[in-house]
């Protein structure tokens, strides 16, 4: 397995089957520009086969953090490692930029991903209640 930063929106197109739908270039590429933003991928024998991002978060009394956003490991290549391997690696990446601490939202019935998260060094930092502002239709 190799993990790579995502680059250009010609790899953010090429694993597009690790998203929620199509990877989008107007999308794709503001994403790649937007400062800190970032998309690791995880190729094996040059295929992707999953995906983490992340997206650092500033405040002026806390400094830094990195959020999970998303991780996504394709169904033919689970529980290999690889989700855990993703994760470790974002948060390599969250030290050397800086960031006091990572975090990451998840359904509290979402068993494969605890275990992803607790595998690679999570801590349970109790329940919290997550709410949302539809301001779109989504596409």
């Amino acid at each position: 397995m190799d993990i790579r930063r995502a680059l250009t929106p010609a790899e953010l197109s090429a694993a597009e089957s690790l998203f929620d739908g199509p990877a989008r270039q107007e999308w794709s590429e503001r994403f790649l520009t937007a400062p800190g933003h970032l998309m690791l991928i995880a190729y094996v024998d040059g295929v992707p086969a999953g995906m983490v991002s992340g997206i650092e978060m500033n405040h002026p009394d806390k400094g830094t953090e990195m959020c999970l956003y998303e991780l996504s490991v394709d169904e033919g290549y689970r529980r290999r490692g690889i989700g855990r391997a993703l994760t470790l690696a974002l948060a390599d990446e969250a030290k050397e930029r800086g960031c006091y601490g990572m975090w990451v939202g998840v359904d509290t019935d979402n068993e494969a991903a605890l275990a992803t998260y607790d595998a690679a060094g999570a801590r349970d930092e109790g329940v919290f209640s997550m709410r949302g502002w539809p301001l779109s239709q989504q596409p």
